[in-house]
């Protein structure tokens, strides 16, 4: 892995939990980690109430946008999330993968959206612990 490492995230539409995921890492690796997120069939923005769990927690991801899946995005990066995109993702020898079982916040209420981001919080708070050095 290199001295930053680059950690994408993916998922179908781009628009929901692999924004979460971005948003929670840019934050919470205060810019120690490279963060990209795209998906396999992205909508035309981030869903709403994705959104406003996030601002809940403090985080803003209203201004992203969904962005396509790119062979390049993988070969960038040290290690893909995979949420829900099963084999649309290019699989690189030499890069870790992880397929997060997470329910699609699509179409679901605030408070069904609430545990979603919370899982991916804590899934993330994981992630970072195994990826970045301690520091002293």
């Amino acid at each position: 892995m290199t001295e930053k490492p680059t950690v994408l995230f993916v998922c179908v539409h781009n628009a929901g939990r692999s924004q979460m995921a971005a948003g929670y890492m840019t934050a919470l690796s205060q810019g120690a980690v490279e963060v990209l997120s795209a998906g396999s069939e992205p909508k035309d923005q981030i869903n709403p109430v994705a959104v406003a769990a996030m601002a809940e927690d403090g985080i803003d991801i209203a201004a992203n946008v969904p962005k396509i899946l790119t062979t390049e995005a993988v070969k960038d990066s040290d290690v893909v999330i995979t949420m829900g995109c099963g084999d649309t993702c290019p699989i690189f020898p030499g890069k870790r993968y992880e397929d997060w079982e997470l329910d699609d916040p699509a179409g679901q209420s605030i408070e069904d959206v609430r545990p979603i981001r919370d899982e991916i919080k804590a899934r993330i708070e994981a992630l970072l612990a195994e990826i970045l050095p301690a520091t002293v």
